[in-house]
């Protein structure tokens, strides 16, 4: 008996590593072709599908609006100018106001600007029998630029980092006058992984813009780049790279091919250089462009990257601007002078500005209207043959109620004229429950006029399930790559950020990394670190719409990302 008992524990033990070889055998070659990543996704697929189910979802009746068919216009969503601080007040009633672009009109080492400006002040100078002063307001190169090209204000002059916005300014008809090439030095560049640089170089001999761009389109190279419509440096890299592709012509068919090839393996547009160094930060990009002051100043970029100059230099040149009395224009004149003295471009080089005096421009001077031919050129290719498609994610719960809402339909009713007409959008409301107002499609004039009614028939009721709404919008994301496996997909999500039902961040945090699916947050009356650590998944951007520029900077981001 005893025997025998040993004989059937044998037995058993056979039958049962014979199942789990059979068993191992049938998952291995189930599995088989397929990488970690697809069956990741399979997984995220199922996941998916079951949150989903577990969401009440209706579908409503689309309801076409009115829509207005006129362009875009920038000065309209421009906010009043008291919006960007005075860094330096005026001390006297003969004055000039000043634009100044953020990197020398801030704080610290970013202040540079406004401690010159402050000693000019404080000199009592004289010019035409009265005390001169001047007045310096913070303001970013490309939101200055919009400001005096829509002609909604227009300052007595402008510094901005580089030549290439004065030249958009004076191709705009504004009367401008070049005081000064140059009030302190700086450069623009690709700050790349030092591990990727020696890998690049000792394939290509040297890095510069033409062996990256050749380095992006080979797919060897995870770059990424900042607006060109809003950033110095990302404009300047944008006809930078446009030159290498054809330096005669900045718009040929040769650039234009070369541009695309280059742009379809460009991973990461950033609407900020913050968001473009938090990405580059994870490790998610090889390369970034930075200035070259702020990356002197970055002792963890200095130590772990090496910086590439590239593009004409960011030597913040001075404009006058309009048509100025004589008294004025002495003034910009004498304070372009003022700040060339030693000690106070010693000053500028001990916050980081002055260094790579060395480099020369790459790039002959660029007229304005070529400027802005490339910038249209961009936003048409920047996405190359993906097309994009959206889905905006509304917050319409009780909490929304009143003026949040109104806001959120005033920033999404002007904002849409941003986005690219290629592209398709869908839209989601949710309050406990979820409604699907458009299904996705191609974003014509019928689709437009549907996105505007669904904007216009949205009510505030009810509890927050910020993440059920967004479980929807990334199924209807995945059922459209069903279809078309080459889209981008994106997700705004508009909201106070307060989630008090449905599903949790944690439930579906790996479904965002997994699809990676940026997730644009726009914050109304809101908690903006709730909003923040879901854009923080895939370095997508958060904004907060408690702020009169709501409107301008939603314009901007769907510019960039649509």
């Amino acid at each position: 008996m005893a025997g025998s008992g040993k004989k059937g524990i044998i037995l058993a033990v056979i039958a049962a590593c014979v199942f789990a070889l059979v068993y191992f055998g049938i998952t291995l070659t189930a599995n088989l072709g397929k990488s970690d990543k697809e069956i990741s996704a399979e997984d995220a697929g199922k996941k998916l599908n079951k949150l989903y189910s577990n969401v009440n979802v209706t579908v409503a009746d689309t309801v076409k609006g009115q829509i207005d068919l006129d362009p875009a216009d920038i000065g309209e969503s421009l906010p009043d100018i008291s919006k960007f601080p005075i860094s330096v007040e005026n001390t006297t009633d003969s004055f000039v106001e000043i634009f100044s672009s953020t990197e020398k009109s801030g704080t610290g080492n970013d202040g540079w600007l406004n401690e010159v400006a402050t000693a000019f002040n404080d000199a009592k100078i004289m010019i035409g029998g009265k005390q001169a002063s001047v007045k310096i307001r913070n303001i970013a190169s490309g939101t200055a630029t919009d400001y005096i090209r829509s002609g909604k204000y227009i300052p007595d002059a402008f510094t901005p980092s580089n030549e290439l916005w004065g030249e958009m300014v004076k191709a705009n008809g504004t009367p401008t006058v070049l005081i000064s090439k140059r009030i302190t030095g700086n450069v623009a560049g690709v700050v790349t992984n030092k591990k990727k640089y020696d890998e690049l170089v000792g394939k290509y001999g040297s890095l510069n813009v033409k062996t990256i761009t050749d380095a992006i389109a080979a797919n060897e190279l995870s770059m990424g780049y900042t607006d060109p419509f809003a950033s110095s440096t990302g404009l300047n890299f944008l006809v930078t790279a446009l030159s290498t592709f054809d330096s005669s012509d900045l718009l040929s068919d040769k650039a234009v091919q070369g541009f695309e090839r280059f742009q379809a393996n460009v991973p990461f547009i950033a609407s900020t250089t913050l968001q473009m160094r938090d990405a580059a930060k994870t490790g998610a990009l090889d390369a970034f462009v930075l200035e070259y002051q702020t990356y002197v100043n970055a002792p963890d970029l200095k130590s772990g990257y090496v910086f590439t100059p590239f593009g004409v230099r960011h030597d913040s040149p001075l404009y006058a601007l309009g048509n100025l009395p004589k008294e004025k224009l002495d003034i910009i004149k004498k304070f372009a002078e003022f700040t060339e003295q030693d000690r106070y471009q010693q000053l500028a080089s001990d916050k980081g500005f002055n260094g790579m005096n060395e480099y020369v421009s790459e790039l002959a001077p660029i007229e304005g209207n070529l400027l802005s031919s490339a910038q249209k050129l961009w936003k048409e290719k920047k996405d190359g043959s993906k097309p994009i498609a959206a889905v905006f994610v509304a917050d319409v719960s009780g909490s929304m109620a009143g003026e949040p809402l109104n806001h959120l339909k005033e920033s999404l009713l002007k904002g849409q004229k941003f986005l690219g007409k290629d592209n398709s959008i869908g839209f989601v409301s949710y309050s406990s429950d979820v409604t699907i107002n458009l299904p996705i499609a191609k974003y014509d004039t019928n689709q437009q006029s549907m996105f505007v009614g669904a904007i216009n028939s949205l009510q505030a009721t009810g509890g927050t399930a910020t993440f059920d709404g967004i479980i929807v919008a990334m199924k209807m994301l995945q059922d459209q790559i069903a279809l078309n496996p080459d889209i981008k997909p994106v997700i705004f999500v508009l909201s106070d950020g307060e989630t008090n039902e449905g599903h949790s961040l944690d439930e579906i945090r790996g479904l965002i990394e997994t699809y990676k699916i940026p997730v644009y947050t726009i914050g109304y009356n809101a908690n903006i670190k709730a909003l923040e650590s879901i854009s923080s998944i895939n370095e997508a951007a958060n904004i907060n719409a408690d702020t009169d520029d709501v409107v301008y900077k939603i314009g901007n981001l769907l510019n960039v990302q649509m």
